[in-house]
């Protein structure tokens, strides 16, 4: 059956071994149980319900995960958005959801609750072919936002898949002064919602700061590269000490980071 595709799949197998499905129906399950155990030897744990699936990725630690969008007692944009913000390692695993009842605002939904893929009901086994290749051999930057959390959106496929199972990238990487623009917003975002979200808020810095030293010693600018060291340093610090962050400290503190930021960019992350 998947003679053709044996090499390719053989390159994403390692990547398939713990597979979850979030499902309440036994029928949906089974199917994506069964092709990823033939496809790649899969393990394969099921959880009908939103609180089983969480306490499953946190004792498991699935590699991949198949969610439906619902219904009820299933919601798969909470699903996901609890997950991406949890402190399981698995907040970072490939989410695709599976539904065939597909809307402009049900996508939209598992876009923005930070699922990797879309796969619509019915689908072949070379739609889910197609999808796993994108979540294990296309891997997305990772956004670690207040407000969102998961694989940058702009890469987000909703529908059905152009590109060829091959070895070659759709993508360019991300250039050094728009992954450091986006950090500087996110960064800026983060230190407003230091006292409403602090837990997020903190990991979110964190993530930029160690961005923003990546691009400093990318591009060999000095000075930025001292101005995040100094920020994760202070960060470091306080987190320590615990929530309540103070502000207007993060605003004094990071000012040699976001002076980076141009005057004309949006406040939005």
């Amino acid at each position: 059956m998947f003679n053709a595709d044996a090499k390719f799949i053989q390159r994403m197998a390692p990547m398939l071994q713990r597979v979850m499905i979030v499902d309440p129906q036994p029928a949906g399950a089974r199917l994506i149980g069964e092709l990823m155990r033939d496809i790649a030897g899969s393990q394969v744990w099921v959880a009908e319900t939103n609180e089983k699936a969480i306490r499953l990725a946190g004792s498991f630690d699935p590699q991949i995960i198949f969610v439906e969008m619902g219904p009820a007692p299933l919601d798969g944009a909470a699903f996901t958005k609890v997950l991406r913000r949890s402190h399981i390692s698995a907040r970072y695993v490939p989410v695709i959801m599976v539904t065939s009842q597909a809307t402009a605002g049900g996508i939209l939904a598992a876009r923005d609750a930070g699922v990797h893929e879309f796969l619509r009901k019915p689908f072949t086994v070379k739609d889910l072919l197609r999808r796993l290749e994108a979540v294990t051999l296309r891997q997305r930057d990772w956004v670690e936002a207040v407000e969102y959390v998961g694989p940058d959106r702009r890469r987000f496929n909703s529908g059905d898949y152009t590109g060829s199972l091959k070895r070659r990238s759709d993508v360019r990487a991300t250039p050094d002064a728009e992954r450091m623009s986006q950090a500087l917003k996110i960064l800026r975002s983060a230190i407003e919602a230091a006292q409403s979200d602090p837990v997020q808020a903190m990991r979110s810095m964190q993530v930029q700061v160690t961005d923003l030293r990546k691009c400093g010693m990318s591009v060999a600018d000095l000075k930025l590269t001292t101005a995040a060291i100094d920020f994760g340093r202070y960060l470091d610090e306080i987190e320590a000490k615990g929530a309540p962050y103070d502000t207007p400290g993060l605003k004094l503190k990071a000012a040699p980071l976001l002076a980076y930021l141009p005057k004309d960019e949006s406040v939005a992350a």
